[in-house]
């Protein structure tokens, strides 16, 4: 009796040390993240205060260059409107010691027709949408302009864009405006496979889009957000997506993912808005500057 319950205490034991084992340690990391800079040399709004954001946007880098960071993220409308506009805030930006990577806003194609197509070397974008693989993460970076109004600079995307709007507008959907975007269908292609990719590494995956999907208001959406959903809903490696667009900012979590609005940077007379997120194992630990609110995200 004594060697069966002998026997049983070590295959028990065996059975605790192969799963510890088997389980994925993802490392601890932390990045920046800022949404709408939105700088051009205009006098404010009630609302917005064009002017303040280098200064902000100074703030918010000395702030992030003090701290160990694998990188920083914009979410969009790094410019409010005018080419020129990139002349003052590029700088800053590169002035951040971390790597730093872009997202396409809508108000960054608010320049003459003829300089759209120079919005992505001035902005060091190579591919309009692209994924960074780091640490065991996939961080998947869509192009809300894909098809839009602004965005879409050939021929065939333009109509594409045509279609896509003409196809929803019937349906009375409150972000079905041309401030917003939707995502091609060779792009949502492109995001299962980065998604079928992640799932064979067993890498978690995060999103970067400038524009929501879900939120408090659904008047900032994707045109065609329903269908990302539809992607998102059935892969279980996805933890975040983050983004920009409503400056109000937000927050939902919809089975096991958060989705997080955060706070634009040129808004309110006084107060800046940015935040640091601190990737751990089982928490996105967010560390919300000025307005940005400090969150604890759990990883499921």
């Amino acid at each position: 009796m004594n060697k069966l319950i002998f026997l049983f205490i070590f295959l028990f034991a065996l059975s605790c040390t192969t799963k510890k084992d088997n389980k994925i340690e993802y490392p601890e990391f932390k990045i920046g993240v800022i949404a709408d800079c939105q700088y051009c040399n205009c006098e404010p709004t009630d609302i917005r205060f064009y002017k303040e954001s280098p200064a902000r946007l100074q703030q918010a880098v000395d702030i992030l260059n003090r701290q160990s960071l694998d990188y920083t993220v914009h979410l969009g409308d790094f410019i409010d409107k005018d080419f020129s506009s990139f002349d003052t805030i590029v700088p800053i930006w590169r002035s951040l010691k971390s790597e730093n990577y872009h997202v396409l806003g809508n108000h960054d194609f608010s320049v003459a027709d003829s300089l759209k197509p120079l919005v992505f070397e001035k902005m060091d974008i190579e591919d309009r949408y692209y994924s960074i693989v780091k640490n065991k993460w996939r961080f998947i970076v869509l192009d809300g302009n894909d098809l839009s109004v602004h965005g879409a600079l050939t021929a065939s995307k333009k109509q594409k864009t045509d279609s896509l709007f003409n196809l929803l507008a019937d349906k009375n959907m409150p972000n079905i405006a041309p401030w917003n975007g939707g995502l091609s269908i060779a792009q949502l292609q492109w995001v299962e496979g980065e998604l079928q990719q992640a799932t064979e590494n067993k890498e978690r995956v995060g999103f970067y889009c400038h524009f929501p999907v879900l939120g408090i208001s659904d008047r900032h959406n994707l045109w065609n957000y329903s269908q990302l959903l539809e992607i998102i809903d059935k892969y279980d490696c996805v933890k975040f997506y983050f983004n920009g667009h409503n400056h109000a900012g937000g927050y939902v979590e919809k089975n096991g993912v958060h989705y997080l609005n955060f706070k634009g940077m040129v808004d309110t007379k006084d107060t800046s808005s940015f935040a640091t997120v601190t990737f751990q194992h089982d928490s996105l630990m967010v560390k919300g500057y000025g307005r940005e609110l400090d969150r604890s995200l759990k990883i499921r």
